[in-house]
């Protein structure tokens, strides 16, 4: 492990998980209280979240995820959910974690929480999942909610070629815009420079586009991780499960949000987070804060 660098309440630190080296923030000592960032985002997204987690007693840890630098660029090149999932669990095995430990997912870490939980449960108690609801309503959405359809047209247009380049150009001006109509009004010069950072590398953009491919469109899936990604389509996790949804979020629409409300099993909870969209845990911290904490708590 490399040696810990101070930053405020945190460390940053670097450990082998599975076929990675992961780098991530860290904050307190404790069970294990894991939580994982989605696109276009960096683990600076928890900066508000850790040092409460921490306080709680929690060993409170975010990676940078699968392909975002300075966490490796997998030689497997493979980029589905499930894939994301067994991250969490060589994380939990690297870190030393037990029973107790936690899982928090935001956008791309919220299926993979659930996929983690599904698939070692033993190793999860809680699970809090944000922004991309459990269960299927997303994918029926795609299907049959034309509203939807539109908010995700950034999924398909990555399918194609075109968007490599047409990410990167402009100094990412392409991410600054989806946190623009995503997060309305939220002031995210200091999110932008960090998400910049783990992608400005060309491989690392790739790896970041590499999760929409390998979801929608042909990118590369490992046949050992198809009984876990099968499901984690259909299954919402048995432990005690937490979902927070920003009522303006402008990429995944609080209808899919009450869509999946409807299908889930009593045991999850649905929290809406008033004047909060998609980036809920940095425009409203003090409200997601206390949500999260009390209930890995409770």
């Amino acid at each position: 492990m490399s040696k810990p660098v101070k930053n405020s309440h945190t460390i940053t630190s670097t450990i082998h998980a599975g076929e990675l080296d992961v780098t991530f923030l860290e904050c307190g000592s404790g069970p294990l209280a894991l939580c994982l960032h989605g696109f276009p985002d960096s683990p600076h997204t928890w900066r508000y979240l850790l040092p409460v987690l921490a306080e709680r007693g929690y060993r409170a840890v975010a990676p940078f995820m699968r392909g975002y630098a300075p966490t490796s660029v997998p030689a497997s090149g493979v980029y589905q959910t499930a894939a994301l999932a067994r991250d969490a669990g060589a994380l939990h095995e690297a870190l030393g974690g037990d029973e107790r430990a936690v899982i928090i997912g935001h956008d791309w870490g919220a299926p993979a929480v659930c996929g983690a939980a599904l698939d070692a449960p033993q190793r999860w108690s809680k699970v809090v999942s944000m922004a991309v609801p459990p269960g299927p309503a997303l994918g029926a959405a795609f299907v049959s909610n034309l509203a939807q359809i539109q908010r995700s047209w950034y999924m398909f247009f990555f399918q194609h070629g075109l968007s490599n380049h047409v990410v990167a150009a402009n100094d990412m001006a392409f991410i600054d815009m989806l946190w623009a109509q995503w997060s309305p009004g939220y002031e995210a010069t200091v999110d932008l420079a960090h998400v910049k950072d783990a992608l400005r590398n060309t491989d690392h953009l790739q790896a970041a586009l590499g999760y929409y491919r390998a979801t929608l469109g042909d990118g590369k899936r490992d046949p050992e991780l198809a009984a876990l990604q099968q499901r984690m389509g259909s299954e919402v996790p048995a432990q005690p499960l937490l979902y927070l949804h920003g009522e303006n979020d402008g990429c995944v629409g609080r209808d899919v949000a009450l869509a999946a409300q409807a299908m889930v099993p009593e045991h999850v909870q649905f929290e809406f987070v008033a004047d909060a969209g998609h980036f809920m845990q940095l425009e409203q911290p003090e409200r997601v804060n206390q949500l999260i904490a009390d209930f890995v708590t409770g």
